[in-house]
């Protein structure tokens, strides 16, 4: 594990796997998840050649904690410092969940100079529910901005019932740390920028192929969401995966695997 010294002075942690000469992929796991939620795509991506480096920023696994000051843009900030401190350039970044959102905020904020490629794993661009994006966040629209997310993230009632979802469910357990679910006045307050942001005009300006992943049976948003969004991108393409949630890389890792290293060996 190498420690990171992020712009503000906060510790970032890195964990680096496979052949130091291999093509960079760098993992970036969403609210509060550990870089271990990456434990079923890291010997996949060393086997295929790749040097692997999963990423816990502020407030992950073993980054440090600060209980303050988070926000989309602190997060792509903290991607930028990994790549600088660890001088690295053409690398593909993939991001789960929020992670794939903070992708687009340090593309919009640093640009695409240093990046090869990207994946996004379930998350929509867009949270908040309008008539021109009908794939955001099941429930969430204008009318209830301010208090939807002002105490957790929401039961949808939608996706396959934890107690359905067999080895799925084990597959998440060994994968995800388990941590105390309240969240701080600091994480909540990411959730809720996080929750406002439009990525929208950062995928249709960014020249970086991307590739955006959904699980058929996301707890979170409609599957539509992952072609509607290569759709804004140049150069965009998505896959859904049946039997799968929000979770998609780990509850469903072969299938998931299978389209990452087939969008990797095209770009």
């Amino acid at each position: 594990m190498t420690a990171i010294t992020a712009s503000d002075g906060v510790r970032l942690e890195v964990v680096e796997s496979g052949d130091p000469g291999g093509r960079t992929v760098v993992l970036i796991a969403g609210f509060k998840a550990p870089a271990t939620s990456w434990r079923y795509q890291v010997g996949a991506l060393a086997e295929a050649g790749h040097r692997v480096l999963a990423v816990d920023l502020r407030g992950h696994g073993a980054a440090e904690r600060p209980e303050s000051g988070v926000d989309m843009d602190r997060r792509g900030d903290d991607v930028r410092d990994v790549l600088a401190a660890l001088e690295l350039s053409d690398v593909t970044l993939i991001g789960g969940s929020m992670g794939g959102n903070t992708i687009w905020s340090y593309l919009s904020r640093h640009g695409g100079g240093l990046v090869r490629a990207a994946i996004v794993v379930d998350q929509t661009p867009k949270m908040v529910n309008t008539a021109d994006w009908p794939h955001g966040f099941y429930g969430f629209d204008t009318s209830n901005m301010d208090t939807f997310f002002a105490a957790t993230i929401p039961d949808t009632g939608r996706g396959t019932p934890l107690g359905r979802r067999g080895m799925r469910l084990v597959r998440l357990l060994r994968a995800l740390e388990r941590g105390d679910r309240t969240l701080t006045p600091g994480e909540l307050a990411l959730l809720n920028d996080h929750a406002r942001r439009d990525w929208r005009a950062a995928i249709a300006g960014s020249a970086v192929p991307v590739l955006f992943v959904a699980g058929a049976d996301s707890e979170y948003w409609p599957a539509a969401h992952a072609a509607a969004a290569a759709a804004l991108a140049p150069h965009g393409r998505s896959v859904v995966l049946e039997h799968d949630g929000h979770a998609a890389n780990i509850e469903q890792p072969r299938a998931f695997n299978r389209a990452m290293l087939d969008f990797l060996s095209r770009t």
